[in-house]
């Protein structure tokens, strides 16, 4: 049975996991560029973790200059087997109220601004998302939410928008007009990128606020977020703790097969590649050039 190495990003808010056996920052390397920060290595409930702060200890990067391809690269060089991303959100639903954790299961990508692939022109590849995230891990998230008495949704729309500013009017109506849950800006291209690395993902989305549509809430105020932030943080916490248990040291295949994702993938006959580009697809797609 292989070994559970459990990938956290945290969002807003949350910049570091309290509790983990053997915690120590490392520095790691990507030829994508630098990750947000360096990586903390610890264990939990005999789980081996990995934990990255999207946007760095301090928040200093911005959801547009935020590196990630170096970041998922770095957590797959780390060793990481499957992915959980914590990211803030708004809601665009009444019965999303602020303080609720929505397990996301479809996306929208809104996105703009932002490098979206490892591969590119020389190595062409192109990975499935008609599902982006892992039933098994959102499973567990579920589990240990319940267990936790944390205010949790299952399923549900994240529409990744680029920001840095929040919403319009008009924008978020449209987005309610399209059924979608939440709104962020942070999940794309982050969950396109962990499919390309092979990284089963799932993606738990704290909702901050109601976004600019709700009549109550017509304003969104850094000060206000900050504050259901604080709080959402404490519970993320909690909840990375006990999907770790639940998920256990002996790791379970991803029932989708996204381990295996680019054995029908890849495009590009091997004596085209671009070399350079190949060279730094080692531990992205390391799995399949060695064959």
């Amino acid at each position: 049975m292989a070994k559970t190495v459990l990938g956290i990003l945290g969002g807003s808010g949350v910049y570091d996991i309290a509790g983990l056996e053997g915690a120590v920052w490392k520095e790691v390397k990507s030829p994508w560029g630098a990750p947000s920060d360096s990586l903390l290595f610890g264990r939990f409930a005999g789980v081996d973790m990995v934990f990255l702060p999207r946007h760095g200890r301090g928040h200093v990067q911005t959801p547009s200059s935020i590196n990630y391809r170096a970041n998922i690269d770095a957590l797959k060089r780390a060793g990481v087997t499957d992915v959980i991303s914590i990211s803030a959100c708004g809601s665009l639903k009444e019965e999303l109220p602020p303080g609720t954790f929505v397990i996301v299961d479809q996306f929208i990508d809104r996105t703009f601004a932002r490098e979206k692939s490892f591969f590119g022109r020389g190595f062409v590849a192109h990975v499935p998302m008609a599902h982006p995230v892992c039933p098994r891990l959102t499973l567990a998230l579920e589990e240990a939410a319940a267990a936790e008495n944390i205010r949790h949704a299952k399923g549900g729309t994240y529409l990744c928008m680029e920001g840095p500013q929040f919403s319009t009017l008009a924008e978020s109506h449209l987005y309610r007009s399209w059924g979608c849950s939440v709104i962020g800006m942070t999940a794309m291209p982050e969950a396109k990128l962990a499919r390309e690395a092979e990284l089963p993902y799932a993606l738990v989305a704290m909702v901050t606020d109601y976004d600019c549509w709700h009549p109550e809430h017509e304003h969104v105020t850094v000060d206000a977020v900050l504050k259901v932030i604080e709080a959402n943080a404490a519970n993320a916490r909690k909840l990375v703790c006990a999907v770790a248990t639940r998920l256990g040291p002996e790791r379970s295949p991803s029932p989708l097969g996204i381990e295996h994702v680019l054995d029908a993938a890849l495009m590009t006959a091997p004596d085209k590649r671009d070399p350079k580009l190949e060279s730094k697809l080692d531990a992205v797609a390391g799995r399949v050039l060695k064959d």
